[in-house]
Order: structure tokens, then sequence, then C-alpha cells
């Protein structure tokens, strides 16, 4: 898909009130989490990726009108954005688990879902698991079977999916100073040579987008999610009954076009777009196309 929408033509913020976003903390099972929350009809539920939190759907947000009147819950997950690190070992079926809990505490039966990266590895999942608290599932850039084929074949997937090995292999290596290392690379003013791969046009992001990026990185965690992508059986997939929107950009380093043609073999009621010109944050890089798609528009 190829579209005139300019490109990235929204900061990331932290600000909540413009959305009228109430923040509460909720009580799950892996710990307490903050949500940022608006009652309405239809509400969507919104789950972020590795290095991000609920402020990195803010730029969505800008291209949706804020969603219009419609109910909006944004998570962030343990150990990400304000939330503190998870109670005890987290996996995908804690991740889908965590947002059972902050549905029942907000009262809502059933959302629309919205993840990006791991946010859709976990959506998808809780499509599985929860069945009747899904109504449609929106994959933004999902990190799913090539994902999951390179976490568990790390060698074969230099070939497939570099990125995302290197980096692991990296983050192994280095462990928790790779966060430090990222911020000292930041303050020398080199970041966007290493954000480049993940984005198709990396000077031309707001300053807030690549600050977001530094702040949201969690090692540890990109670690265990990629642990939990390994073992996952994506078979599963099979069961998910609702309607699913997958959308991934041409140059994502992270996922793959070709994931779309496994997700169509999985999933019964699937509908798939390739966004020209984008990498791994097409919600980011091109909010008002995928606002399009979403029906958020």
């Amino acid at each position: 898909m190829v579209t005139d929408d300019p490109y990235a033509p929204w900061p990331i913020v932290d600000a909540p009130a413009t959305w009228s976003l109430e923040r509460s903390t909720v009580t799950t099972g892996s710990g307490p989490v903050v949500v940022h929350h608006r009652a309405g009809p239809d509400p969507v539920l919104l789950v972020h990726g590795v290095a991000g939190s609920w402020t990195t759907w803010t730029p969505l947000l800008a291209a949706a009108d804020g969603a219009g009147d419609r109910g909006l819950v944004l998570v962030d997950l343990p150990g990400w954005g304000a939330s503190p690190a998870p109670e005890g070992p987290f996996d995908v079926d804690h991740g889908a688990r965590v947002l059972v809990d902050v549905l029942d505490a907000l009262g809502l039966p059933a959302v629309d879902v919205v993840g990006h990266s791991m946010g859709a590895f976990v959506a998808l999942h809780l499509a599985v698991v929860a069945p009747g608290r899904v109504r449609s599932l929106a994959s933004v850039s999902g990190t799913t079977t090539t994902t999951a084929r390179a976490a568990r074949h790390p060698w074969r997937a230099l070939g497939t999916l570099p990125a995302f090995t290197l980096l692991r292999a990296g983050l192994l290596v280095t462990g928790d100073a790779a966060r430090g290392l990222l911020r000292g690379i930041a303050r020398a003013g080199l970041l966007p040579l290493v954000a480049a791969p993940v984005f198709t046009h990396v000077r031309r992001l707001d300053r807030s987008v690549l600050d977001a990026f530094v702040d949201e990185f969690r090692p540890e965690l990109f670690v265990a999610a990629a642990r939990t992508a390994a073992t996952y059986d994506v078979g599963r997939w099979r069961a998910v009954a609702c309607p699913v929107t997958a959308v991934v950009g041409r140059a994502d380093v992270f996922a793959r076009v070709s994931d779309l043609d496994d997700l169509r073999r999985l999933l019964p009621d699937v509908r798939t777009a390739v966004l020209e010109d984008c990498g791994h944050f097409a919600h980011v890089e091109h909010p008002d196309a995928v606002a399009s798609l979403l029906g958020l528009a």
C-alpha cells in the first residue's frame, strides 16, 4: 500500500489530558500496572511492543482524532513505561492474564485489541486463551511467525531476520549494561545510526520518537520476550475466531512480509496490508494509513 500521507507527522507525547485519559494503577497477577483509560462505546485496547509504552500510541491517536468518542485503554505492561518490573517470571501467558485483569478492573467484558510488535504477539495469545474478551484484533508491525522461528533457530535466522538475531545476541552479551550503552550513544549524537534499521527515515523523525526509543528500551525484557517466542506454538493461533487485521512495513527488520502469508494460513478471518516506505513502527511512521486500515479514522 502506497500512501501520500506525510512520514511520521506526529511527536510522541506524555499528555493524557489531550485525549481525556485517566491514569490508574491496576493490581494484576504479575504486579501493579499503570493504565491510561477513557470510558466510551466500543472500547479499544492498545498494547505496546518492546521499546514502547502507552505514549508510543500517541501519534496514532493524533491521526485518529483520539479515536472519536470510543473508549480507550492503554496499558504499560509490567516493566515497561511507568509500570514496575513484573513480580516473578513473565511470559506471553502472564501478559494475556495482565490484560484480562485490566479489563476486569475497568469492567469491560470485550474490546477491540490493537497490538504493536511484541504487543501483537500477546494480543494474539489473548484471543486464544480469552476469546470472549476480544471482539477484533489488529497486529501492527507484529513480531509473529518469522520472529518465533528466529528465536528458536538463531543461527539460521542470521539470513532471514539478522537485525533481531544480532540484537538478541548482543543483549545476551552486554546484559543490563546495554541500556547505559544506548544512552551513551544517544548523548554522543549517534542514536540515528543505531535506530536507522528500525525506521525508514530516521532523520525525519521528531526528536521525541528517538527519545522515547531510548527511554523505553528494556534489554532484559527483550531477551525474555525472545525466549518466550522460541517456545511458543504459533499453531495455537488457528483457534482465533475474531476478525484480524495485520499490517507490516515493507522495510520492517523485525518482521517480514512473508509473515502475512503465514497468518493467512493460520487465521480463519484475516485481512492483511503492506505499507511501503515503512519500518517497524507503522503507527508512528504512517499513523494516518494505519488509522484508516483499522477503521479508527
